[in-house]
């Protein structure tokens, strides 16, 4: 990968760490709560579906690791599946959501 795209995909792998951390271990605090715009009964009510969503993140993370620091010939293949992972996710909330 060009260092642009090294770049990039670290970037994308920190942003999911965030969400991570948000999902699995803040999700019913204030912090957690402001983020994702949550009431302290909706949070409560939706914690373990929320630390599920924070398990998924973490697997593209270790893809998106494994796109960095994995075996060289394998970085690219590593690279190009999870960020399309993480595409087609995106794309998928965005059309799914309510703001």
């Amino acid at each position: 990968m060009t260092t642009v795209a090294t770049v990039l995909t670290a970037l994308v792998a920190l942003i999911h760490v965030a969400i991570v951390v948000l999902e699995m271990a803040l999700w019913d605090t204030p912090r957690g709560r402001a983020a994702f715009g949550t009431s302290r009964e909706l949070a409560a009510q939706t914690k373990v579906l929320a630390a599920n969503q924070g398990l998924y993140n973490g697997f593209l993370v270790a893809g998106l690791v494994l796109a960095l620091v994995g075996p060289p010939e394998h970085r690219f293949a590593f690279a190009v599946y999870t960020l399309s992972c993480v595409l087609v996710a995106g794309l998928f909330g965005a059309v799914s959501l309510a703001r």
